[in-house]
């Protein structure tokens, strides 16, 4: 088959899964592949899919050969897949913006990074190298918190005319004027925020639609998160986590019987453990009540690898959106963004979310731009303009 042309916005630690676990799976075929939600989409498998084109501002990326930089510090995720050949992709200077925190530089480079101090491109430049590339489909692994990088990377995904897939809070698909300008170019865009393959938040929001279908009343609920790796430490940073407890506390919050009181809820990262590396270690505790109001209390410990937990999603975004852009069918996706991300445009349960997403695939479900999925999990007519 053709390859899904891909580019990449930041050459971090899910850009590194990513393309570690598209080489992975070249030797592997679908009765002894593990570790996938599909094996194919469309007929397209995991290594079906190409970068053409990346973009970092790290003195250490830039300038690199992308199978080198996903390698260089202060990347620290698991190192599953090292035989990666040359792709022949340069990682080029972006746009940096508000796309690092400032306090990051206060570190040791072994954890830091090192902005490149190069000439910064142009919306004109950026659109350029998609175009030329023949990029399909644009990543956006920017840091947490880049709120004006975000932005000027999804304008360029529209300028150029390619898909925009946004795994970081910051609210693009979400965002009805954002949702509208996709749609009237027919382009599409998937997000927003990365919802784990299994990780803190889709646990959490498992557990709360257990304490639902279960008649047990949710009283209230925590998630406390650590981490070692750049996304972390870029975290500490309180002033740029607004959207991302927005988006993980509404992910939560969107599944329960009954809306806490924010007194009661508490979802989001906690601190930076350096010595934990890409390591996420996640605790909830969940406070409620059985029968004739007997209390009852869950406490668990989840620890996962964070950046192949989001690259095993991620990899059935980009070829959810090519399966849009061979049908013609542009704006948000709203299926897979329900499924595979924390922050969609309209909330529905993951069971919900997972039937229509399969539709999606199998073309059984026409998802229309005008269309948008009700909390039963059927195509509505709502439109998207409504939001």
């Amino acid at each position: 088959m053709n390859k899904i042309k891909i580019a990449i916005v930041g050459i971090g630690n899910c850009a590194s899964s990513l393309l570690q676990g598209i080489n992975y799976y070249k030797d592997k075929d679908e009765d002894s592949a593990s570790g996938l939600m599909h094996w194919a989409i469309g007929g397209y498998r995991p290594f079906d899919i190409q970068v053409v084109a990346a973009f970092d501002i790290d003195k250490r990326k830039v300038g690199k050969d992308v199978s080198e930089a996903i390698f260089s510090e202060p990347n620290c995720t698991t190192i599953f897949c090292q035989d990666i050949k040359q792709t022949g992709v340069t990682v080029r200077m972006g746009k940096t913006l508000d796309g690092y925190a400032e306090h990051m530089q206060d570190y040791d480079d072994k954890y830091s990074f090192v902005p490149a101090g190069l000439t910064e491109p142009t919306a004109e430049d950026v659109v350029q190298a998609l175009k030329d590339s023949d990029t399909e489909i644009l990543m956006n692994y920017l840091p947490v918190g880049s709120e004006e990088a975000t932005k000027f990377y999804a304008q360029c995904a529209l300028d150029a005319g390619v898909a925009f897939v946004n795994n970081i809070p910051v609210f693009i698909a979400s965002d009805p004027v954002w949702a509208k300008r996709f749609e009237e170019k027919n382009i599409p865009i998937i997000g927003d925020d990365i919802k784990a393959q299994l990780g803190a938040t889709i646990t959490h929001r498992t557990l709360t639609d257990l304490f639902k279908k279960r008649g047990v009343t949710l009283d209230r609920t925590y998630q406390l998160n650590t981490g070692g790796n750049t996304d972390f430490l870029n975290m500490l940073n309180h002033s740029r986590l607004a959207s991302k407890k927005k988006s993980k506390t509404e992910a939560v919050q969107s599944v329960a019987e009954q809306r806490l009181d924010d007194e009661n809820i508490h979802v989001g990262p906690s601190d930076y453990v350096a010595w934990q590396k890409d390591n996420k270690v996640c605790f909830i505790r969940m406070e409620g009540r059985l029968f004739g109001d007997v209390p009852m209390n869950i406490e668990m410990r989840l620890s996962v690898e964070d950046s192949p937990n989001s690259a095993g999603v991620a990899i059935d975004s980009i070829r959810c959106a090519k399966l849009a852009l061979e049908r013609g069918e542009g704006g948000v996706l709203h299926a897979p963004s329900a499924y595979l991300c924390k922050h969609p445009p309209h909330q529905c349960t993951d069971d919900e979310a997972y039937r229509m997403t399969e539709a999606f695939i199998d073309s059984s479900w026409g998802e229309k731009r005008n269309e948008v999925p009700d909390h039963s999990g059927r195509p509505g007519k709502q439109a998207i303009s409504e939001g």
